[in-house]
């Protein structure tokens, strides 16, 4: 059987690890419990942490056991890593309720019956812990010196660097200590934003137990400018149908740019290399075609291959000149939009969140940017009937933004 860190090097997942040839033996050598941690900071699971995910199906299949640490210690604090402002403080009702969530959505890509993975959280041991001891135990093995010099702390000093900011580290690498010593957990995964705390539980499992353990990061996705992806102009491209639509989703892997798709192909779907790598990238229907089957693999994925179809057929016939509105994103007006049985189409674009505000709403009208029903709209005043808004009408936005508007 393939040893999954070939997989990993195949496919380009792999950005540092802490001893290459030892963690290639011992993947290929036993199957063992690794982990990665998610801290609860919101609801829903974004694409930011869909390489985690992949990952760790990846080591799943391959017969390892994932523990997935849910960070209801560590969310209270917040990682400085790649922010630039402290995070915001959440409440423990708050973050046990984001916690419970995530469970639901990571057990569409974890399989996690029999014991083939744990959810654990770490407040089960960092809540209750008695400072002065964690201090003397743990605290002893860190250099403050040291830890100035990793990029998560020296980018927010400039800003300001608060000390429970400071203490994630600490509480990270106590994760590991925790996880190896309880659960035989012998390796750590993470985005390669998470290095310098990988290395920090790699160091203080060897200080204190004289244990080997290994960490591995992983690439980020990334646009071309090195911007991390999952950004819209509505903000996080969610996993949850509710916040960001099956079609939607679908859009944002249909909408990449051509340059990304071949990369996306092969950190983030089962496609083979061979496939990937003969993709004719001179050749525009070539490129589209592999669009298409990386919004489709990933939306079965996240959602299912029903949601995929769906979103497959309306992207098509939208763009085939066939509107069909039954699957494209819609919103259902408030009725005090109506003033004297009309609703100005600047107020219908902000309530469908199809611009931020009434003033770019305009700027894009008066650009030709907005058609209606497949009509051109070049006056900001243009104003709908609720007659024919109660029967529902097709706003579209550039070339690409369809979306069905109603009262």
């Amino acid at each position: 059987m393939e040893n999954v860190f070939d997989l990993f090097r195949e496919r380009g997942l792999i950005a540092q690890v802490t001893d290459e040839e030892a963690v290639r033996d011992l993947l290929g050598r036993e199957k063992i419990t690794f982990y990665t941690g998610f801290d609860a900071t919101a609801d829903s699971l974004h694409v930011g942490h869909f390489m985690q995910l992949i990952v760790m199906r990846h080591m799943q299949q391959a017969g390892h056991r994932p523990i997935i640490l849910l960070g209801g210690g560590t969310t209270m604090v917040g990682d400085p890593t790649g922010k630039t402002d402290m995070r915001k403080m959440l409440s423990k009702e708050q973050i046990q309720h984001n916690v419970e969530c995530f469970k639901k959505q990571m057990s569409k890509f974890i399989d996690v019956s029999e014991g083939k993975a744990l959810f654990l959280n770490n407040a089960d041991w960092l809540l209750n812990l008695n400072y002065i001891d964690f201090l003397r135990e743990i605290g002893v093995h860190f250099s403050v010196n040291k830890m100035l010099t990793y990029e998560c702390f020296k980018t927010r000093l400039e800003r300001g660097l608060s000390f429970i900011e400071f203490n994630y580290m600490l509480m990270q690498s106590y994760d590991f200590l925790q996880l190896a010593r309880n659960y035989d957990c012998k390796m750590e995964f993470g985005g390669n934003d998470q290095w310098s705390n990988i290395i920090g539980g790699v160091e203080l499992n060897r200080r204190c137990d004289a244990r080997d353990v290994y960490g591995m990061t992983f690439t980020l996705l990334t646009t071309r400018e090195g911007k991390k992806m999952g950004k819209t102009e509505k903000g996080a491209v969610w996993l949850d149908p509710e916040k960001t639509s099956p079609y939607e989703f679908f859009q944002y892997w249909r909408n990449i740019d051509d340059c990304e798709v071949q990369n996306c192909l092969k950190l983030l779907t089962d496609v083979p290399v061979a496939e990937i790598d003969a993709i004719d990238m001179t050749d525009g229907p070539s490129i589209n075609r592999a669009k298409e089957r990386l919004a489709f693999e990933l939306t079965s994925l996240v959602h299912s291959q029903e949601e995929a179809q769906k979103a497959l057929d309306t992207a098509r016939s939208l763009f085939g000149g066939e509107v069909d509105a039954e699957h494209m994103p819609s919103t259902v007006l408030e009725s005090s939009l109506v003033v004297d049985g009309k609703v100005s189409l600047l107020d219908a674009m902000v309530a469908a969140n199809l611009t931020a505000s009434k003033g770019e709403a305009r700027r894009l009208v008066q650009q030709g940017g907005i058609s209606v029903d497949g009509e051109k709209i070049s006056d900001p005043m243009y104003l709908f009937s609720a007659e024919k808004l109660s029967e529902g009408v097709v706003v579209k936005k550039g070339k690409k933004v369809y979306h069905k508007i109603s009262l």
